[in-house]
């Protein structure tokens, strides 16, 4: 059986997206109506300039005391996320989750089409276990080669 592809183990279609100069407030009211961890920042040009997660609400607004309704979305967001293809293997994507400390990869085709967002918990127990023992094969690879 040949694994799942990021894009093939996304749930929701659709990109959940604010323009940079939504409030934080209006952010966490989109994601969650969704029900999701994380909204695309995309510009009016269609170019995603960030990503805001639940992570980045808790750390960057609630624990810093700014004002979630005056607050723009682009002073706090991730700019610049690192991007996956919709063709990357979810064991792949979830070693970068796990090497990178993140919980949240955009997908964008080659052509520059936002897709989606792959999360942690877009994937299955077996593909984990395939991430989780490939990076632990890296890191006994690196220290045995010091």
């Amino acid at each position: 059986m040949s694994e799942r592809t990021v894009f093939q183990s996304i749930p929701r279609r659709h990109v959940v997206s604010c323009p940079p100069q939504a409030s934080v407030w209006q952010a966490a009211c989109v994601m969650t109506k969704a029900n999701c961890g994380s909204v695309l920042i995309i510009d009016a040009a269609g170019v995603m300039q960030g990503i805001l997660t639940e992570r980045d609400l808790m750390t960057r607004v609630l624990a810093k005391a700014l004002n979630a309704k005056k607050t723009p979305v682009s002073e706090v967001m991730t700019h610049n996320p690192l991007c996956v293809v919709p063709e990357m293997t979810v064991s792949d994507a979830v070693l970068i989750l796990l090497e990178r400390g993140f919980r949240h990869l955009p997908i964008v085709s080659s052509a520059g089409k936002i897709l989606g967002v792959f999360s942690i918990r877009d994937a299955l127990p077996r593909e984990i276990d395939s991430a989780v023992s490939l990076a632990e094969f890296r890191d006994s690879v690196n220290d045995a080669l010091g």
